[in-house]
């Protein structure tokens, strides 16, 4: 008697879901149901959000919209500001102390394999001093080394800032072996060579124009010690 009462309710159900869908009702739908169908179908696909643009064209199309999209963004830099390009009070400060211990320095002696303000600075030995005490991991010490450094990026002519590095191939195109911390308005500081003092120097000059290699960030918000 206690299954009776189940099988009862489950005959009931089979019943009422077969009167609901007739057999054959898929495969035999009308063009009103269909077009219900595709209808439904529509609603949905508006729903979901908008997929990425594709952009459509040849080449030369394509070279022209990023092109356009470039000085868009040099125009307005601030429809794209991330923490990469804004920094923040902690990364300003952090390059300001930077600079602060490197112009505390102008007028010392070049002295090759120099790193302390006692003995004097190469060019490398400097920013090995005025920058690893403000990183979490340290700038390895040669000129070379520090272009190929992997945490640091790579920046361009025009958006180069504060406290970033300046690379010249002095000897060769192959290897940097002179590098310097930019300014601002096309001025660096650097530690020159033997019977020079450390300077401030001009990028637009000719002679570094000609070696000139490229710039590149290493005080970051990723690399520097956390505030506090």
């Amino acid at each position: 008697m206690c299954l009776a009462k189940p099988l009862f309710v489950g005959l009931l159900a089979t019943a009422f879901v077969a009167a609901l869908f007739p057999a054959g009702t898929a495969a035999k739908s009308t063009p009103h149901q269909r077009m219900q169908n595709r209808l439904q179908l529509a609603k949905v696909k508006a729903k979901r959000p908008p997929s990425t643009p594709v952009i459509r064209g040849n080449g030369k199309a394509k070279a022209t919209l990023r092109a356009q999209n470039r000085a868009l963004l040099q125009r307005h830099p601030e429809w794209f500001a991330t923490p990469l390009m804004t920094g923040g009070l902690h990364l300003q400060s952090v390059v300001e102390r930077a600079i602060g211990r490197l112009q505390a320095q102008l007028g010392k002696p070049y002295v090759w394999g120099g790193e302390t303000p006692e003995e004097g600075f190469d060019c490398s030995g400097l920013i090995f001093y005025a920058f690893n005490p403000l990183l979490a991991a340290k700038l390895p010490r040669t000129a070379n080394e520090m272009y190929h450094y992997r945490q640091a990026l790579d920046i361009a002519d025009n958006d180069l800032r504060r406290g970033d590095l300046l690379f010249f191939g002095i000897h060769s195109r192959d290897k940097a072996d002179h590098v310097g911390v930019y300014l601002g308005n096309n001025r660096f500081i650097e530690s020159p060579r033997t019977g020079e003092q450390i300077r401030i120097s001009h990028l637009t000059d000719a002679f570094w124009q000609k070696h000139y290699l490229g710039g590149k960030r290493v005080l970051l918000n990723s690399t520097v010690h956390a505030p506090g």
